[in-house]
């Protein structure tokens, strides 16, 4: 009856932080999607919302910017590292690294041969042993 009275008053949009217009665009970006109901619309806002608002304060309260009194990228890509939780998070938050040092990996995968799929083209050999 809430959620009904917030609709009918208009205040709805006041309860959640997040604009519930992007947020249709977003859910109508699934292809198996065809119509939202606002209900289903506003809920899915406010997870999204307290989701932020938790992994937020998580990586505040477990990173190194309370010292300087920020969060920092670097407290929520180490969330996402260590926390199970928030694991499914690695690879939109990846850690940062200097582009020398992803270019030094890169080349020590190709020298391991842990990158085959490059180096397949004039050795037959090795694709029979695969």
């Amino acid at each position: 009856a809430e959620m009904a009275a917030a609709r009918l008053s208009g205040t709805e949009n006041r309860l959640v932080s997040l604009p519930l217009s992007r947020i249709r665009v977003i859910m109508k970006s699934s292809p198996e999607v065809s119509s939202i109901n606002q209900d289903a619309l506003f809920l899915t806002a406010k997870a999204t919302e307290l989701f932020v608002q938790y992994l937020a304060t998580y990586s505040y309260k477990h990173g190194r910017g309370k010292e300087k009194n920020a969060l920092t990228y670097t407290d929520l890509s180490h969330t996402a590292e260590e926390c199970e939780t928030f694991q499914f998070l690695a690879d939109i938050l990846p850690k940062k690294i200097l582009a020398s040092k992803y270019l030094k990996m890169l080349e020590k995968e190709k020298r391991d041969g842990e990158v085959k799929e490059d180096d397949d083209e004039g050795e037959e050999e090795e694709d029979e042993d695969e």
